[in-house]
């Protein structure tokens, strides 16, 4: 079957239904990653199907892991078998992180713990985003790592590391994950200091495999020599792929929709509060906590559409969610974003590109330096339709398809194809839950 290159959006009054979300990417990469670090079988079930987590564990293979994959569909299945710390292979040619920068930062994290050299690879849009934020503090500890310009390819030298205190100057998952990771590999202890609360899931992961994690306010210490097991855990449900739908239900009147077995970690739902500031009735029910991964069942019904400002301070708990978030103000009322910089370095530049495929809908929409403003209906117009451009960014094809369902005519999505980096199946999926 030929890949989807566009996508034809048609209008829609309301979105209506029950459904699960692929595996979380974020768990699904670390639980991998810690499973070919554990001794002994780990198996993943839900495991993310997206070609981000699959390019982890492509890199894995080529680090002498052990994986076989299995089920169909949203459903897969991965076990592991896992070689310990500090015992993957030296691989025998480059590594592809293809276009997953989670994949090439936390990698780059465990690699710098052992005694080879490895150099890993990307696509072009992975090429270009910065990665000098995880070289700094790994050659701190002790490796080297050569790079282009701060950018991928980048070949790490690992060597015998040591702990240290970090404070990164900028809020990243990513960066704090590949310390912490590198300083499983460390002599004593690594520390690592956020300026602002990032999500967690590289912490409660490493529990759930038989390590410890110490946090102390703002503060993530791990030790060295810890021993880790391998697991059978299961992936919750991705909380940023379900954003776009809960948006759509928030914004569409009428709509109403309900996401089962989805993950409900606190440092990724803050997208919650901004529907219900926006005036969407937002319900919760907390089901399970497996592996110390709450997860449950969350259902958004339409009330009203108001005005949703986005602090610099609430950025980092939504910085997935925001392309989502913007596609709210499609439909009626407005969204400010600021203290968002960090939207450039993603896939795309997801500034630019949000304000670009808005505007190529016929959505009102402005550009900053950190940020945007999305006004939907200037006098109450609805949208035109027209031709937005994805730019190969997978959350900018799901943002302008959920805004793209108020314009009055169908909008087209070029290169709707960039949504099987997260979300196989995310069209057929909308054609279901338009009622």
């Amino acid at each position: 079957m030929p890949r989807l290159q566009a996508a034809t959006i048609a209008p829609a009054r309301r979105l209506r239904g029950r459904l699960r979300v692929p595996g979380d990417k974020s768990i699904s990469h670390r639980y991998a990653l810690l499973g070919a670090l554990a001794e002994g079988r780990s198996t993943l079930t839900n495991y993310a199907p997206g070609a981000d987590c699959r390019s982890t564990l492509g890199c894995l293979r080529a680090l002498g892991v052990d994986v076989s994959e299995g089920g169909e569909g949203s459903a897969q299945t991965v076990i592991l078998m896992g070689r310990g710390l500090g015992q993957l292979r030296s691989p025998v040619g480059a590594i592809n992180a293809g276009n997953s920068g989670t994949t090439m930062r936390l990698l780059a994290g465990v690699l710098a713990g052992h005694p080879f050299q490895a150099t890993m690879i990307g696509d072009a849009s992975l090429s270009r985003r910065p990665m000098r934020r995880v070289i700094d503090p790994l050659e701190r500890m002790g490796a080297r790592i050569e790079a282009v310009d701060g950018h991928a390819p980048l070949t790490v030298h690992g060597t015998r590391l040591h702990g240290m205190a970090f404070r990164p100057e900028v809020p990243s998952a990513q960066v704090k994950s590949a310390v912490l990771l590198a300083g499983l590999h460390a002599d004593g202890v690594t520390r690592v200091t956020e300026p602002a609360p990032t999500r967690d899931h590289t912490e409660r992961a490493l529990v759930a495999f038989g390590g410890e994690a110490t946090l102390d306010g703002l503060t993530v210490s791990v030790a060295a020599g810890q021993w880790l097991v391998g697991r059978a855990l299961k992936v919750p449900g991705d909380f940023s792929s379900a954003a776009f739908w809960l948006v759509a239900a928030a914004a569409l009147p009428g709509s109403c929709i309900e996401i089962d077995d989805v993950g409900l970690n606190p440092t990724r739902t803050a997208l919650l509060d901004v529907l219900a500031r926006f005036g969407a009735r937002v319900t919760i029910e907390l089901t399970d906590g497996d592996a110390g991964e709450p997860r449950g069942r969350i259902v958004v019904e339409h009330e009203s559409a108001g005005h949703v400002s986005i602090a610099p301070g609430e950025v980092p708990g939504l910085i997935d969610e925001l392309p989502a978030i913007a596609a709210l103000a499609a439909h009626g009322g407005e969204v400010t974003v600021s203290g968002a910089a960090e939207l450039r370095v993603k896939e795309s530049d997801r500034i630019a590109a949000l304000v670009s495929g808005f505007r190529a809908i016929g959505i009102e929409a402005d550009e900053r330096p950190d940020g945007f403003t999305v006004g939907g209906r200037a006098g109450g117009v609805k949208p035109r339709g027209g031709v937005a451009d994805a730019r190969g960014d997978h959350r900018m094809a799901m943002a302008f398809a959920i805004a793209a369902l108020s314009a009055e005519g169908p909008s087209i999505i070029e290169g709707a194809d960039a949504v099987d980096i997260s979300y196989p199946g995310f069209f057929e999926m909308l054609e279901r839950l338009v009622a």
